[in-house]
């Protein structure tokens, strides 16, 4: 999922802060950027647009969070968006062993859970909705397509791994050094 780039809306009046300066940092929200700005009942949305204050559980002290997006729908609801694997939002299980991955794993679970609290706290104040948005909830909202024959749509533009067939090197396909005498 680590993909990141600018993204050009076609409606970029329906964006909330300067259009030329949108970037993605995964194809998951390069997917939703196109779903929010395609989308007729999408009124206005906005990426990292909202800096929602947090305790920082590793470091200590005041810290920023930056959600993924702000969604204004036509009836007046706004939802504040995070976009995260599904592995990321529970709690990494204790394996018989910690190793170097789970320390990582987590660490990233409890600034995550800091930040989302502070988000759910904020948007509660301010009459907003925050959600968390896993693979499993872009292929229920149609935004990616998890069939085996719809993996290049959720791989888009060619970037679909190409399948290579194992080269086995021997003495054989190897050319032999010339001797010096």
């Amino acid at each position: 999922m680590a993909y990141k780039g600018q993204f050009t809306p076609k409606y970029p009046k329906k964006y909330v802060g300067d259009p030329s300066k949108i970037t993605y940092r995964s194809m998951w929200e390069r997917n939703v950027m196109k779903w929010l700005d395609e989308k007729a009942n999408v009124e206005e949305w906005g990426s990292e647009e909202l800096a929602i204050p947090y305790e920082h559980p590793i470091r200590g002290g005041r810290a920023r969070y930056y959600p993924d997006f702000i969604i204004k729908f036509p009836d007046g609801t706004m939802k504040v968006v995070e976009i995260k694997p599904k592995k990321e939002t529970v709690k990494p299980e204790k394996p018989s062993r910690q190793t170097k991955k789970y320390l990582n794993e987590v660490m990233t679970f409890a600034i995550n859970s800091q930040k989302w609290e502070a988000a759910e706290e904020v948007c509660k104040k301010n009459g907003l909705i925050f959600e968390i948005w896993t693979e499993d909830t872009l292929a229920e909202m149609g935004i990616l397509h998890t069939s085996p024959e719809n993996k290049k749509q959720v791989l888009r533009e060619g970037r679909e791994k190409p399948k290579l067939k194992p080269v086995r090197k021997t003495r054989k396909t190897l050319p032999r050094p010339k001797r010096k005498s």
